[in-house]
């Protein structure tokens, strides 16, 4: 089927989202108790942050989309929308396959459980029955490299112990779209290259759906199909990754 009959797996329509945060609170209960003393008390104030604004793309079924922009663009934010982490405040979201998501170092994970616990607790959470999770269990614990490890409590992994065994989960599960934030820099090097090198195999051998949030003008040119450059809170441009890496890296 070409990308022309083919629906999109994930359909972004003009999606907006804005936080809504306190200003001026008293920063403690005495600050508080004081200003009512003086006659001076007040509650704060609601203020509202745009974070992002109209934004509207679409994925299609086996592409490998870079998603790029400065700090503060927006990018993990839009992650955690597709994922269902955050509600848009306006727009909507179609999703259209099974995703599994590579946002936050630790997200989905039970400190007081071991590694192996997790690995059924994280299947779970992704909607991936016990019979799923034990025939995807050895490669799990073998590609996360964690060893007699993966029986320790997760409260007690490093930020890198942690990237090995939430990257393992999301890679061996048999999710149609994988998202992937940033976390991987986490990692040391060398197992770096080996997620890249899975997120490749995933992509060209099992033809799943990859989205990539990267710094990384490179790593997008390599492995990318298309990337988009979000600026400002929007879409500034989609297209080939070449061309945008170069809007981003001069930019």
């Amino acid at each position: 089927m070409s990308r022309s009959q083919a629906q999109p797996v994930i359909s972004v329509q003009n999606v907006s989202k804005r936080f809504r945060y306190w200003s001026d609170r008293p920063t403690s209960i005495k600050t508080a108790l004081v200003d009512l003393v003086r006659g001076k008390f007040q509650a704060g104030h609601i203020q509202t942050f745009q974070c992002l604004e109209n934004i509207s793309f679409d994925i299609y079924p086996g592409e490998f989309v870079g998603i790029m922009g400065k700090n503060g663009a927006g990018k993990s934010t839009l992650l955690k929308m597709i994922s269902g982490i955050y509600t848009p405040t306006s727009g909507k979201i179609i999703i259209r396959e099974r995703i599994a998501p590579l946002i936050e170092l630790g997200a989905g994970f039970n400190g007081e459980l071991s590694g192996y616990e997790n690995i059924f607790l994280n299947a779970a959470i992704l909607g991936f029955g016990r019979k799923a999770t034990l025939e995807a269990l050895q490669a799990i614990i073998e590609f996360s490299e964690l060893g007699d490890k993966i029986h320790m409590p997760v409260k007690n992994y490093s930020s890198g112990m942690l990237v090995r065994l939430g990257f393992s989960i999301a890679t061996h599960l048999d999710a149609p779209i994988l998202l992937i934030d940033e976390v991987l820099a986490v990692g040391d090097h060398q197992f770096q290259q080996k997620c890249l090198a899975k997120i490749r195999e995933l992509h060209e051998e099992k033809k799943r759906t990859i989205v990539l949030i990267t710094h990384d003008a490179g790593a997008v040119e390599r492995n990318c199909t298309k990337a988009i450059l979000i600026e400002r809170g929007g879409v500034a441009v989609e297209g080939e990754p070449g061309v945008i890496s170069t809007r981003y890296l001069t930019n």
